[in-house]
């Protein structure tokens, strides 16, 4: 039995996907169980730099079989050029399948989250605006349009014209806008579903034949734990949950299936959007940080906020996940930085706190109580071997490992596939994925 979870650790943008592109390698299956377009995974390999925001990073390797779990909301325009984009560069895609109960993002989602980040003013959120948080608004409220609906008319004319008289009211009466047309969305949808439908499929049954083989099987996270809807900076949080827990719900898999869980951490910390991050550095250092790892977003561009390693977060990530190792990314960004903080409690009106609190107004006014070491000279993004790494790298992670109380198995010295170390290949089991 192998089933492996990959989730990110922090508030997302870790590198899960170039994690997952490698572990894929050995895997059957792929599958992506949570979040929608608004999560990006930049993949760098031999067919070129790709950013996926919907279809599984394991599409590159031939042998893989990947799936969108009925966790993740598809907007169908954005997989249907990410699929086009994938062929044009020689990928095959044959072996994508998409859950027949995967929600849509209809055209009033992406209407209806603009509108109300505008309407928030400068107490935005900082959505993607990409309609994901109205459209898991929908799932749960039973107004949702599931991928299986495109592929009987009649059904999804019914579900459609039900929840759009709703949506319209609140378009013209709330929000004074001008109704969208049934007409022009039925038949704009009915065309990705005729696209679409070689994809669409019951997929719960492959993936868990698969487990029950032993076969190795993936399950791809999107955004970070500390975006969590119910353990993340509440209401600064994503809108279905990144956490280990979700992939067993996002792809019809029971807990029992689950095998090891992966968190994927960089070296240092990243935020998109609003919401308090205590090691936030608004000085040269995070300028220094941003420029050189390219901190953008995969999705919207918008520069990522950088910090310091916020110990704390990560060791509530670790119990909150059930963390059995961590990939660290990134850590060649430091060469040539003389010192490197490691944020291990926050100062909070005179207390010390080494617990991650629930309240955001609390943890908006903590303060990073930080430890400081050595950081190494020399460029480490050529090295392959784990033990060739300086010794002042070795320390940092050593440190990590100690604070997180949670093992690093994996090492990221650059952005390619190849530029990724083993450190104990031995507890990785990386031909097993894990057993």
């Amino acid at each position: 039995m192998a089933v492996i979870v990959i989730v990110g650790g922090q508030w997302g943008d870790e590198g899960k996907g170039k994690i997952i592109d490698l572990l894929a390698e050995k895997a059957k299956i792929v599958a992506r169980f949570s979040g929608g377009d608004n999560a990006g995974h930049t993949v760098i390999n031999p067919y070129g730099e790709f950013r996926l925001h919907l279809v599984p990073s394991g599409i590159f390797n031939p042998h893989v079989t990947c799936i969108i779990g009925n966790g993740v909301a598809i907007n169908p325009a954005v997989l249907l050029g990410e699929i086009d984009d994938l062929r044009k560069h020689g990928v095959d895609t044959s072996r994508l399948f998409i859950s027949d109960r995967a929600h849509l993002i209809m055209p009033y989602h992406t209407l209806l989250d603009a509108l109300e980040e505008e309407r928030r003013s400068r107490g935005a959120l900082g959505t993607t605006r990409r309609g994901i948080g109205p459209a898991f608004a929908d799932k749960v409220a039973r107004l949702g349009i599931r991928a299986g609906d495109l592929l009987d008319k009649d059904t999804f004319w019914g579900r459609l014209s039900a929840a759009l008289e709703f949506k319209n009211i609140i378009l013209t009466k709330v929000y004074q806008v001008s109704p969208l047309s049934l007409e022009e969305i039925y038949d704009q949808y009915c065309h990705y579903g005729e696209q679409l439908a070689p994809f669409i499929r019951e997929t719960s049954s492959i993936i868990r034949e698969a487990a029950t083989k032993g076969e190795p099987v993936l399950l791809e996270g999107a955004q970070g734990a500390l975006l969590d809807p119910d353990f993340g900076t509440y209401p600064y949080v994503t809108s279905s949950s990144p956490l280990a827990g979700a992939g067993c719900i996002g792809v019809g898999l029971g807990p029992r299936q689950i095998d090891r869980v992966m968190g994927v951490f960089k070296a240092y910390s990243t935020r998109v959007g609003a919401g308090p991050m205590p090691t936030e550095l608004k000085d040269e250092i995070g300028d220094f940080i941003r420029e050189k790892a390219h901190e953008y977003g995969a999705t919207t561009g918008r520069p990522r906020r950088c910090g310091w390693f916020d110990a704390v977060a990560g060791r509530f990530s670790v119990q909150i996940n059930g963390l059995s190792d961590i990939a660290l990314t990134h850590l060649d960004i430091y060469d040539g930085i003389p010192s490197i903080k490691i944020c291990t409690a926050y100062k909070f009106n005179g207390d010390v706190l080494t617990s991650f609190p629930r309240d955001v107004a609390i943890l908006e006014k903590c303060q990073p109580i930080y430890e400081e070491l050595d950081g190494w000279q020399e460029s480490i993004s050529g090295i392959r071997n784990f033990e060739k790494l300086p010794v002042r790298a070795h320390n940092y992670m050593s440190r990590l490992e100690d604070l997180l109380s949670c093992p690093i198995n994996l090492v990221s010295v650059g952005p390619e596939r190849r530029q990724i170390i083993l450190v104990k290949p031995s507890t990785l089991h990386l031909d097993t994925l894990g057993t």
